[in-house]
């Protein structure tokens, strides 16, 4: 009986090809700030099963499309991803001194962990997500905010910071993190001097947190973004710019990350 393994193949490729990837925007609030996410995921995927969940934190232009598109790229991968607003509905820039004040009211502060965490329960409350497979991924401030998330002692199973700034660890965040850390870092960025990555993989080899740091040659700040050269061009902001191959590679390392984190006991 040869028909039946086939029949099974053929029912296979017409689900698969039935499938899509659902988006949506989902309004929320935190601290009276009222907040528009956007959620991604493989709707043939959730049909049978809840799935691991990232959350997408966005650079410090604010939720456009290029963290959109990332979740999108999760929702490919069999992924429920949300990218979360930081700043406010509809709260964009692509200036670079309104992005500086914009993200600079949370560094330093709780409110950098406390927003992206409204995010990630949002993500927790669609329920289509397996709670106990959950990480959350960062694009330069965003990098910086999942460091924040991890060490307030969210319940992540992993945290990827993508050319973020660097928040050593501070006291007593080893005794809370659950998360499993990798920094995805340009080995050139001139944002990121070396006294801070030191500082940094200091507070985390003090801690003994379970981290990866991978310098990628060449790379210098928003490395991932390939519009990165046209916006430093646009807004003459020097030290940010395309690597095809640290894009690449980051991305790779990435999936290799979270085949390991969420792998099931």
């Amino acid at each position: 009986m040869k028909t039946f393994p086939l029949l099974l193949s053929l029912l296979a490729f017409a689900m698969s090809a039935q499938a899509k990837i659902v988006t949506r925007d989902v309004a929320y609030e935190h601290a009276g700030v009222k907040l528009s996410g956007y959620l991604a995921y493989d709707d043939a995927r959730t049909a049978s099963a809840k799935l691991p969940g990232v959350v997408v934190i966005p650079e410090w232009w604010g939720l456009n499309d290029y963290p959109k598109g990332r979740a999108e790229q999760l929702a490919r991968l069999g992924y429920v991803a949300f990218a979360a607003d930081m700043y406010g509905a509809g709260v964009v820039t692509t200036d670079p001194k309104k992005a500086g004040e914009l993200a600079g009211q949370f560094y330093g502060k709780p409110l950098m962990a406390d927003r992206a965490r409204a995010g990630l329960d949002q993500l927790l409350g669609t329920g289509l997500v397996d709670a106990s497979r959950v990480a959350a991924i960062g694009y330069c401030f965003g990098g910086a905010t999942v460091q924040a998330l991890a060490y307030s002692g969210a319940p992540l199973a992993g945290a990827v910071s993508f050319h973020g700034s660097l928040i050593p660890a501070p006291a007593g965040a080893a005794a809370m993190t659950k998360a499993r850390l990798l920094i995805c870092h340009g080995a050139v960025d001139p944002f990121v001097p070396k006294a801070d990555v030191d500082a940094f993989t200091k507070a985390l080899d003090d801690g003994k947190f379970d981290y990866q740091f991978i310098s990628y040659a060449g790379a210098i700040h928003a490395f991932t973004n390939p519009k990165a050269d046209a916006v430093a061009s646009a807004t003459g902001l020097n030290g940010i710019g395309y690597n095809a191959a640290a894009d690449r590679r980051s991305w790779s390392h990435l999936q290799d990350f979270f085949n390991e984190i969420f792998a099931k006991k």
